[in-house]
């Protein structure tokens, strides 16, 4: 285990570059390498402690340091105090609860036939709405099973086909 690296690097000019580092925590030199590149020299060093350092060079002062465990689960897997239970039927009872206007009440109103219905019911709704291009929407799956289902526009208004 080592605190220190030293380099020294003959540029194209001829003189020597001389690093010196005194590092912050131990290194593995057995299992570190460098490449040397034309444009950069790459020195890859192997940690003795699977920490994270807040710097590359100290005087062995030893900050806040985080030891990482790679077999300790993550957070969201600890028992939390919050009750998440607790809030999925909270939002619910205040979406049920929620007083919608126009449109919004409509759908929603739709939305709670499909999701309470029958199969029969989700079936007769699907192929209605379909095949009327949106103009039509039953329940009666007796009266939509039994033939194709017409298109019909609102009164007053002419259906056009793009």
């Amino acid at each position: 285990m080592e605190k220190e690296i030293s380099a020294t690097i003959n540029l194209p000019s001829g003189e020597n570059y001389n690093l010196h580092l005194s590092l912050l925590h131990s290194i593995l030199p057995q299992q570190s390498s460098f490449k040397i590149l034309s444009t950069k020299v790459e020195i890859n060093m192997k940690k003795t402690d699977a920490i994270r350092w807040e710097k590359l060079e100290g005087e062995g002062q030893q900050s806040n340091i985080k030891h990482f465990d790679p077999h300790q689960y993550p957070l969201s897997s600890h028992p939390s105090s919050y009750k998440w239970d607790k809030m999925v039927v909270d939002i619910s009872e205040e979406e049920k609860n929620e007083k919608l206007e126009g449109d919004a009440a409509l759908n929603k109103l739709f939305q709670q036939i499909y999701a309470d219905g029958s199969d029969e019911v989700k079936r007769a709704m699907n192929k209605s709405f379909m095949e009327s291009d949106g103009t039509v929407l039953s329940t009666n799956w007796g009266d939509v099973g039994k033939k194709k289902v017409e298109m019909k526009p609102p009164d007053n208004v002419e259906f056009k086909k793009y």
